[in-house]
């Protein structure tokens, strides 16, 4: 590659997480952020466990169990088909206004377009397929059996798109992502749209942008 990858986060950067709520809401009236919240809180929680230990199983699997984790603490009753159903809405989540926007000025931008993601591919690939999002990559940690921030899984970007970790431009909402791919040596941009201060974690990202649509700008700068 002569020109710099342009690599993006999924969960929480393109995709909101959660658009699930709206779901749960028809569910379980009044319960449905409160669900959705804990039910990402601890998604995460376990990724970053189940790296520690060593112990990695697929993002479904730990998606599936978190979901269960935060019905069983909120005393909300989960039959089978109303998970299996909560399960299919992380196939088809919502794409944050911001992205469709900004993805034509992307293309013509940068040489390859690629998502870095710790969705594992039965999650992922029907997702960025019912998006509409072209890619000209899109990268699972399923193939390094370990969860960001690990530094396994950036390198993973490095050998298949090709590229030095410098020719590389990595895009997440997620600070401590961000912050990981900093550490791994990514030109990094914080998609900050909360305005959340940032994590004390020793690395500053290239650059905190308020959302999306404002990244083609930055990049031309």
């Amino acid at each position: 590659m002569n020109s710099r990858a342009l690599v993006f986060d999924a969960y929480g950067t393109l995709f909101d997480v959660h658009s699930v709520a709206q779901r749960c809401e028809s569910f379980w009236p009044g319960e449905g952020a409160r669900i959705s919240q804990l039910w990402r809180a601890k998604q995460l929680e376990w990724t970053w466990q189940r790296s520690l230990m060593r112990r990695y199983v697929p993002f479904s699997r730990i998606t599936r169990d978190a979901l269960d984790y935060a019905c069983a603490a909120l005393r909300i009753p989960l039959d089978e088909e109303k998970a299996n159903r909560l399960l299919q809405e992380y196939r088809a989540l919502a794409l944050y206004p911001d992205v469709r926007g900004a993805f034509p000025a992307l293309r013509k931008a940068r040489h390859k377009l690629a998502i870095l993601t710790n969705g594992s591919p039965d999650l992922i690939e029907p997702l960025v397929a019912q998006s509409g999002l072209a890619f000209d990559a899109v990268l699972s940690v399923d193939e390094v059996k370990i969860f960001k921030p690990a530094p396994d899984v950036y390198q993973h970007a490095v050998k298949r798109l090709g590229a030095a970790p410098g020719e590389i431009d990595f895009v997440s909402s997620n600070c401590w992502d961000a912050l990981g791919a900093k550490s791994f040596g990514f030109r990094v941009w914080w998609i900050n749209r909360s305005g959340a201060p940032i994590d004390a974690l020793g690395f500053s990202p290239d650059g905190i942008l308020g959302g999306l649509g404002e990244l083609p700008g930055a990049l031309a700068q």
